[in-house]
């Protein structure tokens, strides 16, 4: 995720970082050279060239404008939604930190909470298609003995069994073991929320005809262009071209908010904030430092 301050006038025009401009210069640039050519090609031989009518680039480009803000709201909702679900991660591991404090034994506990952040290990892994296991194995010390096919949702339900264990036992009592159950169902509904994100992208079809329109419309605009603005034609279009072929990629990196693209979500940072919340319960005065931004990037 891009960490930045808020720019000045002159970042915004120097700016290179987290800008999507480096993805799209090629498409703008053959845009840009097209209305060139078509400039020329109108000034050496204007009996040759035929005007076009701009009346319906300004119809499609408005519809366009309009199906382009609903997908990038569907991809950033997307986006908030991962965030929101990793929140809430974070919440019910608090929670659970919290409320396991009676727990007696101080074994039994700390195989609680180190199971907790293998859980966030596992699932972050899952996420990005990492080896959920080597990710989680450091926090669990049983986690090859679990269904591997999905590491993060095998330890939730050995978690829920050593609670179920310790309230059998009368170690802790049945009002806080369905405390500390209600804490598990969040963390499960929040990987399953990510799942739905992660498994269930945008319908195809409609992302495939958003790109192709885009793509004719931005290489058929300098035709319109070159007439009423002669030699300002490229630059136009290379400013209406940089715009549809930006939003359609930014929309495109939303989409899937759990990669390691540059807009992105910090699952890295979260899961260390996970960490420290941990091995601070458990009396650690060693933390483990914050992730802080490289080169503006918090991973």
């Amino acid at each position: 995720m891009i960490v930045h301050p808020q720019p000045n006038l002159l970042n915004v025009l120097i700016t290179l970082k987290g800008s999507i401009a480096r993805r799209v210069v090629r498409r703008t640039l053959m845009v840009s050279v097209l209305a060139s050519l078509i400039v020329l090609v109108e000034t050496l031989h204007p009996a040759f060239y035929s005007r076009v009518n701009a009346t319906p680039f300004t119809l499609l480009g408005l519809s366009l404008s309009i199906f382009m803000s609903f997908r990038n709201n569907a991809c950033y909702d997307r986006w908030w939604e991962g965030r929101k679900a990793w929140g809430q991660v974070v919440i019910e591991i608090r929670s659970f930190v919290r409320a396991s404090a009676v727990i007696a034994d101080p074994q039994q506990r700390r195989q609680l909470l180190q199971g907790l952040c293998g859980f966030a290990h596992a699932l972050n892994a899952r996420l990005r298609g990492g080896d959920e296991y080597k990710a989680a194995a450091a926090w669990v010390a049983d986690a090859a003995s679990l269904p591997q096919h999905n590491l993060s949702d095998g330890i939730l339900q050995a978690l829920g069994a050593r609670i179920s264990r310790l309230a059998q036992y009368q170690q802790i009592s049945e009002w806080r073991y369905v405390n500390l159950e209600q804490r598990l169902t969040g963390l499960s509904q929040a990987q399953a929320a990510c799942e739905r994100i992660k498994n269930t992208p945008l319908p195809f079809p409609y992302t495939l005809l958003l790109h192709r329109t885009i793509f004719l419309f931005c290489v058929l605009l300098p035709f319109a262009m070159a007439e009423p603005l002669g030699w300002l034609a490229p630059l136009f279009t290379a400013i209406v071209s940089y715009t549809f072929f930006g939003l359609d990629a930014i929309s495109n990196e939303l989409e899937d908010p759990f990669g390691r693209d540059e807009n992105d979500l910090p699952l890295d940072a979260i899961v260390r904030t996970v960490e420290r919340d941990v091995l601070a319960a458990l009396g650690s005065t060693e933390l483990p430092p914050a992730l802080q931004p490289i080169d503006h990037i918090l991973s």
